[in-house]
């Protein structure tokens, strides 16, 4: 008797069974009592979307996501590090949210910078609701400069560094912006804003600064920096 050679060629087309010895002649009566086809593997869809998409997927929630304290409908973006870095700040932010007649942000920066950068990132913070200690408004002609240095150290909820390359200078000289930065970086209150320079730059200068994760206006606008700290520090 005639093998069938279904299992070996298949019988998908007539020509197929046509051709087998055991079936020729009734192709149509045999494909209805028994199909043959290749083998198939699970569908990417049984096992949760295709490679394409998940892959996709995934770069969307690597690239981009919202931290806890971000308010419904906020249009502002952080990265993952960028989330991790501000929560411990923002966990101490709310510690100190009983504390009376505190600022939000206390801005150190390069004397050098302080009608510039310095004055750019306070106005935006300023605009968006944010109260600042700023130097060129809260030190009064004649004040101890240390002194009211260390009062708005006290009274503020987080410190911000703008780090330039004037401050990067100003520290290698231990001037006054080195002890400001003494004192915020023994409290655990710091956001360093790295601004026309580099984290490289600010490690061979201040280590520990450099240490700390922060925000870079090399990835962001100065604008979206002080959305980011006005979020940070909104309770």
């Amino acid at each position: 008797m005639a093998q069938c050679t279904a299992p070996v060629n298949g019988h998908r087309t007539a020509s197929g069974a046509a051709n087998c010895p055991a079936c020729r002649g009734g192709a149509r009566g045999y494909r209805s009592s028994f199909s043959y086809s290749p083998y198939r593997g699970p569908s990417y869809s049984s096992l949760g979307g295709s490679s394409s998409s998940r892959s996709g997927s995934g770069s969307k929630s690597g690239g981009s996501t919202k931290p806890r304290w971000s308010k419904s409908g906020s249009t502002v973006i952080y990265t993952p590090v960028e989330v991790r870095t501000l929560t411990p700040v923002r966990e101490n932010v709310e510690r100190r949210a009983s504390i009376p007649d505190i600022r939000d942000v206390f801005l150190c920066h390069a004397w050098d910078d302080r009608g510039g950068a310095a004055k750019e990132l306070h106005d935006f913070l300023e605009a968006a609701g944010v109260s600042v200690w700023f130097s060129e408004k809260d030190v009064l002609l004649g004040s101890n400069l240390l002194r009211e240095i260390d009062k708005g150290l006290v009274k503020s909820r987080v410190g911000i560094v703008l780090v330039t390359p004037a401050l990067l200078r100003r520290l290698q000289a231990e001037g006054i912006a080195d002890k400001e930065l003494s004192a915020l970086l023994a409290r655990d209150l710091l956001v360093p804003i790295v601004h026309e320079t580099t984290y490289e730059e600010l490690r061979e200068v201040s280590p520990l600064l450099g240490s700390r994760s922060g925000l870079s206006t090399a990835e962001d606008t100065m604008t979206n920096v002080a959305a980011k700290l006005a979020e940070l520090v909104t309770l």
